[in-house]
């Protein structure tokens, strides 16, 4: 098994060889979030650092771009991510009673993460699904159309995969 140093330090070497082959290093800046994001679970204040020393960028300049980006956290969240559109569309197709219904079974309000950690509750403008409204996105993978029911077994199932010990951050 691989320690999380050692984890990191794969991460952080990879990392290193991409920037280095890159004519333009500061373009990779999104990457190395998300990849620092997918090692430590979000991106803290010394995780910001981290890139911006990896890029010679200040911490300003990411952090500027790490707070653009709505797959860029910023604060801890849980093991699943959950996007829920608030478009017009899902709107209009039942998706503001869904999302009660989902604050609900979860017990968090919008922006919020579940007592156990799992589940943390984002809206989202637009996740580019309509055909599937409404729909959700969880750890960017989507679900859709949506009933309660649906969103009942997608707990569910997710509940269980987390006790098993299987699935993990995107």
């Amino acid at each position: 098994m691989i320690s999380g140093n050692d984890k990191i330090d794969q991460v952080r070497k990879d990392l290193g060889e991409k920037i280095a082959a890159s004519s333009h290093p500061r373009e990779l800046v999104v990457d190395v979030l998300f990849a620092l994001q997918s090692h430590y679970g979000w991106l803290s204040d010394a995780a910001v650092a981290e890139a911006a020393g990896m890029l010679s960028m200040t911490p300003l300049e990411v952090e500027e771009l790490a707070t653009f980006y709505t797959f860029l956290y910023r604060e801890k969240v849980g093991k699943y991510v959950i996007h829920i559109c608030d478009s017009l569309i899902c709107w209009m197709n039942g998706g503001e009673n869904l999302k009660d219904h989902l604050c609900e079974r979860l017990g968090v309000g919008l922006g919020d993460t579940s007592a156990d950690g799992l589940f943390t509750l984002l809206p989202v403008c637009c996740i580019g699904y309509c055909d599937l409204s409404p729909a959700i996105l969880v750890n960017r993978k989507v679900y859709g159309p949506l009933t309660r029911e649906k969103i009942d077994e997608i707990i569910d199932s997710l509940r269980a995969e987390a006790a098993d010990g299987n699935g993990g951050r995107p």
